[in-house]
């Protein structure tokens, strides 16, 4: 991730951002884990030397990175992207204290899953398709990707904070979907979030996305399944909860009432009142994302 905390410091971003031809880029690149200039060149209907240009800007700016590879031809460069998320904070909040964890989407700590449903690691479906007894599976720590119709995953954070220290703002970043037999892009679902049981809001997602390979599943996932989601940053702070700076609700992070001692259960529900479309959480070797669920805490430090 990308995180820019002044917009000045993001000016070779943006400048690298400012070109149509270069968003194109970065879209191409986003559908295919890498490319050489040859590839993009044909693919924008361009030369080589006009890409060559747009390249280096998007090279310098760090969002895409080059190696060396040896082709057919002679010596190729293959681009890729750097990073999966750029995130902007357009009002700079001082010097925050953070730390941030990787939680596997399968090192769920409770559940409650509904056919259809499952779980597969990179190398494998873990047990069987749409029988919930294999959620229990000791391998399901290692799963990454979990879908099901109805019910929850919920996840337990860890809590570093000493005496002194005390919650600003929690933010999780996650790759989601509906899930749908098969998939389905236009398949609507309300997944509701919840932090120790209290319910901070619902995000709609748009659908079950398939008919495209994932950037980073792996070789055996079946074309006919979904392939990928949508990545989303939930933010819980003193003035509200948001999901990609949308408030979904007015619940702050004081409503919660953490301290220092308090146990993080952060859940992923599926609405039994609303449009009920399911849920599909894509982590490491899934989806266009190659990430897990992540957890970010940022805190205060109380002077001694």
């Amino acid at each position: 991730m990308i995180h820019i905390k002044n917009l000045r410091s993001g000016l070779n971003i943006f400048k690298a951002l400012s070109s149509d031809i270069r968003i194109e880029i970065l879209e191409l690149l986003t559908r295919h884990e890498s490319l050489n200039l040859n590839e993009i060149a044909s693919k924008l209907g361009l030369t080589n030397g006009a890409v060559t240009m747009h390249i280096k800007k998007l090279e310098d700016s760090g969002l895409i990175d080059i190696t060396t590879a040896v082709g057919k031809h002679g010596l190729q460069k293959i681009c890729y992207l750097n990073e999966d998320l750029l995130t902007v904070e357009l009002k700079p909040k001082g010097e925050d204290h953070v730390y941030e964890v990787d939680i596997k989407v399968g090192h769920y700590c409770d559940y409650q899953a509904v056919p259809t449903c499952g779980l597969a690691t990179k190398d494998s479906i873990i047990g069987e398709f749409d029988d919930p007894r294999y959620f229990a599976d000791p391998q399901h720590i290692n799963a990454g990707i979990v879908w099901l119709t109805r019910g929850f995953l919920e996840y337990r954070i860890p809590n570093y904070l000493k005496p002194n220290q005390s919650f600003k703002e929690l933010q999780f970043t996650m790759e989601l979907s509906s899930e749908a037999p098969s998939y389905n892009n236009n398949y609507p679902s309300d997944i509701i979030f919840y932090l120790n049981n209290i319910e901070l809001g619902t995000w709609t997602s748009p659908g079950d996305f398939g008919g495209e390979k994932g950037t980073h599943n792996p070789d055996w996932w079946p074309p006919h399944l979904n392939q990928f989601g949508m990545i989303k940053l939930l933010r819980i702070n003193d003035e509200g909860s948001f999901i990609d700076g949308c408030r979904i609700s007015n619940v702050t992070i004081n409503d919660i009432g953490l301290n220092q001692q308090s146990d993080l259960k952060f859940k992923l529900a599926v609405s039994e009142n609303g449009r009920t479309g399911g849920l599909t959480i894509y982590g490491q070797n899934f989806g266009n994302y190659n990430q897990d669920l992540i957890a970010r805490v940022i805190y205060d430090v109380a002077e001694e």
